[in-house]
């Protein structure tokens, strides 16, 4: 656990400084890359694998992931503002949102924040294995909807999409604490 604390220190060192990543990772300007983040929760019955593709950076990112340990039922899963977890899941910010959009929505909508992945559902036995694909996140880092360094999040409870009728739904969709949380980074 004291590595994955190191690893998110150096990947927000990266992003709050806006440095460049190094060119050679995965050969990041030209061809296809893979990102990982490896899911833990504060109470450590939750944990989970998700794995980022981008073939191209005017391709769509495949998203494929497995979370164990969650209650039944869905779950809002979104990229945080920082890559910050120093003090666990809860101090990574806000929703990523460069593209400076309006307000929280769905991952079809087409204003919504980077960050606005949707929910994943967990079976009666607390799984949940997902595939998707976005149009909006990129791996590559000259685009600004990158998301290497950042906090990958499982929230308690369900995104409503930013269709509740308050405040909160339009800001992180009203999908409660976070369960889990992880660090992007190039596999």
């Amino acid at each position: 656990m004291r590595h994955l604390g190191i690893l998110a220190s150096v990947l927000h060192l990266w992003t709050s400084l806006a440095l460049e990543c190094p060119a050679d990772i995965q050969g990041i300007n030209a061809g296809p890359i893979t990102a990982i983040t490896a899911l833990v929760g504060p109470k450590d019955h939750v944990e989970g694998v998700v794995t980022m593709f981008q073939a191209a950076p005017d391709e769509k990112v495949v998203v494929d992931g497995t979370v164990t340990g969650l209650p039944p039922g869905k779950h809002g899963i979104h990229i945080s503002q920082s890559g910050d977890m120093t003090g666990g899941c809860y101090v990574s910010g806000q929703h990523y949102n460069p593209l400076n959009a309006s307000h929280h929505g769905a991952p079809t909508d087409k204003i919504r924040h980077v960050a606005d992945l949707g929910n994943i559902v967990a079976d009666e036995d607390g799984n949940a294995k997902f595939h998707f694909t976005d149009p909006v996140l990129s791996l590559y880092p000259t685009n600004p909807a990158f998301v290497i360094g950042r906090v990958l999040l499982v929230h308690e409870t369900f995104d409503d999409l930013g269709r509740g009728e308050n405040p909160p739904s339009l800001l992180n969709g009203n999908a409660g604490g976070r369960l889990a949380c992880g660090v992007i980074g190039y596999k």
